[in-house]
């Protein structure tokens, strides 16, 4: 028995931290959407009981730390599964990019493997047991727009916005999360301005969900790596309607509504960054 699933990225439109929580996580909300870049996920059910991963890229680990890994290992456990799996993970999404590549990965082998094993399982348990391995893995299984608030694991489905194409530029470098949270002062930083964007999103006013792009994590990020800065000072100068840094970075985006605005941005970015993606928004 085999199957495929694509793992698709995620950006966010607005990400806020609202207060340091007593487990050591951040109280967030965000709005996050999905865009089509995907990674690859191929499963193949053995009898063997083991769960094997091979990833096209050689410097993603294939053992415990992948999230595809844990995510096989969560479900074997969780509901005594006999049989085992080998998943070949086909990268696309760059790595530690803020594109929850991982956790997207983990969220179609959830997905893939409930169908493999006929486990029989709603979306909502799986996104339930996603949460088990990030924060992101809730979002990643449902897909398509949502407000994510808690620690990221509490989903209400919104609008998707209007249509637009996204430019992802990643500098060449990985940027950790955790360090980045760790760094952040939210008694300090401007805060975003949630339901403003979320009412922007409902009116399909692209103009207004530019203008309302916010992610408190930049304020960390771009005084920790220059390079990220740069690229936004430049997809502003080449002419993108909305840019910010997805995630906690380093990858920033800019969403654009014209295709020769598009032509133009891509074109300028691939001057002096390779990791340059023009893509969609997946409409729900």
């Amino acid at each position: 028995m085999k199957c495929s699933v694509k793992a698709p990225a995620k950006i966010n439109l607005s990400l806020d931290a609202i207060r340091k929580r007593e487990d050591g996580y951040h109280e967030v909300e965000m709005i996050m959407t999905t865009v089509d870049l995907a990674d690859r996920i191929d499963l193949t059910s053995t009898e063997d009981g083991k769960i094997n991963v091979e990833v096209s890229e050689g410097f993603v680990p294939s053992d415990q730390r992948n999230l595809a890994y844990q995510a096989a290992a969560l479900l074997k456990e969780k509901y005594q599964v006999k049989q085992g799996v080998s998943i070949y993970i086909t990268k696309r999404i760059p790595v530690a990019a803020g594109l929850a590549g991982g956790s997207s990965d983990a969220a179609a082998t959830l997905k893939g493997l409930n169908t493999l094993w006929s486990l029989g399982l709603s979306m909502d348990e799986l996104a339930t047991l996603g949460a088990e391995i990030g924060s992101d893995v809730s979002f990643c299984v449902y897909g398509g727009t949502a407000l994510a608030t808690g620690r990221g694991e509490i989903i209400k489905h919104i609008d998707s916005p209007p249509p637009c194409w996204v430019i992802l530029a990643k500098p060449p470098m990985g940027v950790s999360t955790a360090d980045v949270y760790k760094r952040l002062k939210v008694d300090q930083i401007e805060h975003a301005n949630t339901e403003k964007m979320i009412e922007a999103i409902k009116q399909q006013d692209f103009n207004a969900i530019c203008a309302n792009l916010h992610n408190v994590l930049e304020t960390v990020t771009l005084d920790l790596h220059p390079d990220v800065r740069h690229i936004k000072e430049q997809m502003q100068r080449f002419g993108a309607n909305g840019v910010l840094m997805s995630g906690s970075g380093p990858t920033v985006f800019g969403l654009v509504q014209k295709q020769s605005r598009l032509h133009r941005v891509y074109n300028g970015l691939r001057g002096f960054c390779t990791d340059v993606y023009a893509v969609r928004l997946i409409r729900s």
